[in-house]
């Protein structure tokens, strides 16, 4: 069953260690069954309650899975290997169209606002037992949510969304509870999810955004939380529309202790309006983060939510980083301050190369998903071959693997660095690669 491989160990830490170790050298490979509970623990001579802790360990921690009278097997992508792994070197002569960046050209300058935010740190500077939120910051981030409609009161500071992510499923969500995403959906949180013990239960996701059957199938089913992309969703670019979200409030009206966290990854980048489900169930969060549309190495979002989840998020992060550099957030109070980005002048730019790739595929016969945001989704029969045939041609492109779980098979191609002379090639390296593979003859 597993080949040369042999699980040692007497205790149930040390079992976990050996497993975990054959996962990390490829010894146990994904979808690799591992031997009976009553099996291993004759071989090793140990009671079988030893093995059943350590394979409930493992599956806390998102390395094994159980599958009822299959048993207990290797995660097919287990929290070890991370998705980001799965992507495509571009070598010299290749675009490199994968890695989900934001035009650069499209980015402000920082030096002036970090050279502003110095000179008023010098004049106040932070010390211990400062408030963890710039006031004026919170001032801000709290009149946008207002004019979103998106209700809550305190605004609480985090190094990035996935930080956010991760700091809220840990303030109610222990080991083995089940966390709905989209599928296909960000491949960070696809392996966060795993890596914190937890489990993923996939929701289908079209161009309005998560499915509600697929919502009240996965919270019917016990999922205790929920987390959603509202505009420009990662991969396929999907958007919650106003009927949209009416269908989704419903749906977690009815399963209120649901933890709802949503991700409004399109903030400042698209033009679409925001239509938030917060406030629905007791326990929620909406996160906004600045990555895309004022820089990636920021590392700063703004979130707000119900009182108790934000005060035990705040409560925690003071018993580690202790806050988010007020230096950054001052820097970002500057930028929003300054008008250094037009987010109308950014959603034309990136609707315009979109929709323009999104029509060019179509003349040639290929769909391709993509209502917000700066990427495309298209979807393929042979994902393996479409990449390797496209970074033949000189695209490297995102393989669907890294953002998936039961979804079909497709790849992200991001729009952010194309010009117009991009498309048309672009696309026709897409038909070609996309379509049947040529029949070959040996001999």
């Amino acid at each position: 069953m597993l080949g040369e491989y042999r699980i040692s160990g007497r205790r149930a830490s040390d079992i976990v260690a050996s497993v975990e170790r054959g996962v990390g050298a490829g010894h146990l490979e994904p979808g690799q069954a591992l031997p009976p509970m009553r099996e291993l623990a004759a071989e090793l001579g140990i009671n079988p309650n030893t093995v059943a802790a350590a394979y409930r360990t493992l599956r806390d921690r998102g390395v094994i899975e159980t599958a009822g009278r299959r048993g207990s097997r290797v995660r097919s992508r287990p929290a070890s290997t991370a998705r980001g792994s799965l992507r495509v070197d571009a070598p010299p002569g290749v675009r490199q169209i994968s890695d989900g960046n934001p035009d650069v050209a499209l980015l402000p300058p920082l030096a002036a606002a970090f050279a502003a935010a110095a000179r008023h740190m010098d004049e106040q500077p932070v010390l211990y037992g400062e408030p963890s939120v710039d006031p004026d910051l919170a001032r801000l981030a709290r009149a946008a949510l207002d004019a979103d409609g998106v209700p809550g009161r305190t605004v609480a500071v985090t190094s990035g969304s996935l930080d956010a992510v991760e700091r809220v499923l840990g303030a109610h969500l222990r080991p083995g509870d089940a966390v709905g995403v989209e599928d296909p959906g960000w491949g960070s949180l696809l392996d966060l999810v795993p890596a914190l013990g937890l489990r993923c239960v996939p929701v289908a996701v079209d161009e309005d955004g998560p499915r509600p059957e697929d919502v009240e199938r996965a919270l019917d089913g016990g999922a205790r939380a929920l987390i959603v992309t509202d505009r420009a969703q990662n991969p396929t670019g999907a958007v919650i529309t106003e009927p949209r979200a009416h269908e989704l409030r419903a749906v977690l009206a009815r399963y209120p202790q649901t933890l709802l966290i949503e991700d409004d990854h399109g903030h400042a980048i698209v033009d679409q309006p925001l239509y938030p489900l917060a406030g629905v169930t007791d326990r929620w969060v909406l996160v906004r983060s600045t990555a895309k549309a004022y820089g990636p190495d920021l590392r700063l979002a703004v979130l707000t939510g119900d009182e108790v989840t934000v005060d035990r998020l705040l409560g925690r992060q003071q018993l580690g980083p202790g806050w988010v550099s007020r230096l950054v957030q001052r820097a970002v109070v500057e930028l929003w301050t300054s008008g250094s980005v037009d987010p109308v002048a950014v959603a034309r730019a990136y609707g315009e190369r979109r929709e323009a790739l999104l029509r060019a595929l179509a003349e040639r016969g290929v769909v391709g998903q993509g209502r917000s945001g700066m990427n495309v989704w298209v979807p393929v029969a042979d994902e393996t071959g479409t990449v390797a045939r496209l970074l033949h041609a000189g695209w490297a492109v995102a393989p669907g693997a890294r953002f998936r779980m039961s979804t079909a098979p497709g790849v992200r191609l991001t729009v952010s660095a194309l010009t117009g002379d991009d498309i048309a090639r672009l696309a026709d390296a897409v038909a070609d690669a996309a379509g049947p593979v040529p029949a070959r003859s040996y001999g």
